[in-house]
């Protein structure tokens, strides 16, 4: 057994033992027993109050000084004047609020935990025609997979044969399951909706998208927000507030019973409990959507940005090169001159080749083997598709082949950055296909949603060149556009927009992971195994979807306000009947109820985070 388990048990004995003592204690009073309530409603309350010291004392060591004081002085002195069912109801109060703050953090976790436990430890692995089950760790690149109807992919890699039916909302928040035909990339932690299918793995399981997950849930559970510290030292005013107004009651009124019912009433649980609860609803709320905030830190910085750093490449933009234009000669259509381009850049491993091949796989068009491929690094390939003369390459190179065709064909309209592949078959130029990285749609909408949220000043800020970055930026309403940046000098900007208020980095990459470690919030764009970004950034976007940032910063102001919210409604009720306690209105065991009362009410305030 675990030691969270241990802790869970002693809670639920805790809160079991001063509520029997209340029934037994009743018990006797119905039965004429005279005395033995008080000495049953005493026994009961002591080993609570006894294990509570102990807390007290551990904390103590460890420099905390927590409102825990305050349950045990309000225990102490109503045992000591006489006020057994005052203690015992105190002592089940405080118990059942432990108790019920900790299944509050289960209830809210749940999403975030359910990640957890849906790790898978084994793999079915193809090996000499047979089907052998062997451990994650054991999973090589290239090994082929046999996923059956309900298996949890256990690694990255591609659909080698069969069409992948995946349901992947633990891993983005998507309710509708997604295809993937062969040579079709399959996230680690997607679940086969559909029929069995073979993968090729791509990564080891400790390097995969879903371990990548599981490393930052686990860190996240583990932070602290400084909310919770900061109340920590409002914990402090208010022990000070209690005593001072305890023994002012007493010394004013003569009577010691006042001062009990001070302290009873004072059990400060809405302080101790309603931020954690609140912001792990919140944390857990954002998990259901894609979206992983590492801990209370991140999210309640979230919840203050006012700037934003973005970044252009994989964050604007899609980040991959795609087929913007195509111009071709007479007879030739657009779909075979992929076809062929691509049959011949099976053979390259090129990042360009690959693209075409990864565009006409789909299209679903038919590829064919190619033969005699020689290929000019970085240049080009020449070779034989179905018995014809193939070229594939930059226009120079294509040129340097067949001659003087440079420029033709070469569509007017091509972007800065973008790049022009040239195909010639049979020696003729047979086409030209201009790739680039485009921006990702809705980004307008994005950055006007983002300034409705109070996002005051949006800075774009790159490494690319100036033509690409002004070309990418044309229409967008951003405030400032910084290209040709150095890693050190994306941190400077970052640094520079604080002026302003916090600011939160948004970027994909190695070279964007010191600007989001500096900024006040870093989103980074996807959790790729063990990336740079992922492990820097404070928030991750589990989903490529640069517009999950807006539920992101909406669910960690609402998370914040309601926080704040349970904090003031339950200090300030507590504080109305501490000072009603002191005018003698209300005798120990009604404060001791009344406190009870709006511990509950607190703690389910502050589960109104969970939902949206």
């Amino acid at each position: 057994m675990g030691i969270s388990s241990i802790q869970n048990l002693i809670r639920r004995w805790l809160a079991v033992l001063p509520a029997a003592g209340l029934v037994l204690g009743f018990a006797a009073r119905l039965g004429g027993l005279t005395g033995w309530p008080e000495v049953i409603w005493s026994a009961f309350t002591l080993p609570v109050l006894l294990v509570l010291i102990v807390e007290i004392v551990a904390s103590l060591r460890r420099g905390d000084v927590g409102l825990d004081i305050v349950a045990a002085l309000s225990m102490t002195a109503a045992l000591l004047v006489g006020e057994a069912l005052a203690a015992a109801i105190v002592a089940l109060m405080y118990a059942g609020g432990r108790y019920l703050e900790a299944f509050a953090e289960r209830r809210a976790r749940r999403d975030m935990t359910a990640l957890l436990s849906r790790v898978p430890r084994t793999a079915l692995r193809h090996r000499d025609d047979q089907l052998e089950e062997v451990a994650l760790d054991l999973i090589m690149p290239g090994d082929r997979l046999l996923l059956r109807r309900g298996d949890v992919v256990p690694v990255d890699g591609t659909v080698a044969s069969g069409v992948a039916v995946l349901d992947q909302s633990a891993l983005t928040g998507e309710s509708l399951p997604v295809k993937r035909a062969p040579g079709e990339p399959v996230l680690s932690g997607s679940t086969n909706a559909g029929d069995a299918f073979d993968l090729i793995a791509e990564h080891r399981a400790a390097e995969s998208t879903y371990a990548g997950v599981i490393r930052l849930v686990e860190d996240a559970q583990r932070s602290r927000a400084p909310m919770a510290r900061l109340a920590d030292r409002y914990a402090l005013i208010f022990l000070g507030v209690t005593v001072v107004l305890a023994g002012a009651a007493w010394w004013l009124a003569g009577d010691p019973i006042r001062a009990v019912a001070v302290l009873v009433v004072a059990t400060p649980c809405p302080l101790i409990l309603a931020v954690p609860v609140a912001l792990v609803s919140g944390l857990s709320r954002a998990a259901k959507l894609g979206i992983l905030i590492k801990g209370g830190k991140a999210i309640e910085n979230l919840a203050r940005v006012r700037g934003l750093v973005i970044d252009k490449t994989g964050t604007l933009t899609v980040g991959e090169a795609r087929i913007m234009n195509t111009r071709t000669a007479a007879g030739v259509g657009e779909d075979e001159l992929l076809r062929l381009a691509a049959s011949l850049d099976q053979a390259s491993k090129h990042i360009i080749g690959q693209t075409l091949v990864a565009e006409a796989q789909r299209r679903g068009l038919p590829l064919a083997i190619p033969t005699e491929v020689v290929e000019t690094p970085g240049e080009g390939l020449v070779g034989r598709v179905e018995g014809r003369s193939v070229m594939v390459g930059g226009l120079g190179f294509v040129a340097s082949k067949i001659g003087g065709v440079r420029d033709a064909l070469l569509p007017g309209d091509r972007p800065p950055g973008a790049l022009a592949v040239a195909v010639a078959v049979d020696g003729k130029l047979a086409g030209v296909m201009v790739l680039a990285d485009e921006l990702r749609a809705g980004t307008e909408q994005l950055l006007k949603a983002l300034r409705a949220l109070g996002i005051e000043r949006i800075v774009l800020a790159t490494g690319d060149r100036h033509e690409v970055a002004r070309f990418i930026s044309a229409g967008l309403s951003l405030d400032q556009v910084r290209s040709e940046l150095t890693p050190d000098q994306k941190i400077l900007v970052v640094l520079s927009e604080r002026k302003n208020g916090p600011v939160m980095m948004i970027g994909d990459g190695i070279n964007d992971a010191p600007a989001l470690a500096a900024a006040d919030v870093g989103v980074a764009m996807g959790a790729k195994g063990a990336a740079a970004s992922a492990q820097a950034a404070d928030v991750v976007l589990l989903v490529d979807q640069l517009d999950r940032v807006l539920p992101a910063i909406k669910i960690a102001r609402r998370s914040r306000r309601i926080a704040l919210e349970s904090v003031a409604a339950g200090m300030g009720l507590s504080i109305l009947a501490m000072i009603a306690a002191a005018l003698g209105y209300l005798v120990p065991v009604e404060g001791a109820v009344l406190q009870e009362l709006i511990d509950v009410a607190v703690i389910f305030n502050a589960l109104r985070a969970l939902r949206g």
